[in-house]
């Protein structure tokens, strides 16, 4: 699986992936925002791991799981543009804002908008097809949620 996703990922045009890898490469991007600022820490990745259960109705040890394969899969990826690209692709629209609010309880895990994750959010939000204002919605959400 890892090694198809990675095919797709780095064709020279970029190619529609499967349902299942959509939700690695979803978990891949989490990673690589969360990597962004150069540091990689114990909240971000429990942040990581609940936001992959709750979203694909995983168990603790598999979003484990799908979070180690997808710090695999981040480290091989192309640049963040193709790699958006594909995730845009195979992620219906309805469905997007729900993926920048994924992201956005990453970037706040550790208590910090660091300006690293900040850039990338805001370089990845557009790519996705998710205006900057609905971005700014979901993470007030967020932040809510988070209390």
């Amino acid at each position: 699986m890892i090694a198809d996703l990675l095919r797709a990922l780095t064709a020279p045009t970029p190619q529609a992936i499967p349902a299942d890898d959509s939700h690695l490469a979803l978990a891949a991007l989490l990673v690589r925002i969360a990597r962004s600022d150069g540091t990689y820490d114990a909240s971000e990745v429990a942040r990581i791991d609940a936001v992959l259960g709750k979203r694909f109705d995983l168990t603790a040890q598999a979003a484990t799981e799908m979070r180690r394969e997808a710090e695999q899969v981040e480290a091989e990826a192309p640049d963040t543009v193709r790699f958006t690209r594909a995730i845009k692709d195979s992620v219906p629209y309805e469905d997007r804002e729900g993926v920048i609010e994924a992201l956005w309880e990453v970037v706040l895990a550790d208590g910090v908008r660091d300006h690293e994750e900040n850039a990338l959010l805001r370089l990845v939000a557009p790519m996705l097809g998710v205006t900057d204002q609905d971005s700014a919605h979901a993470r007030r959400r967020v932040e809510a949620r988070q209390g």
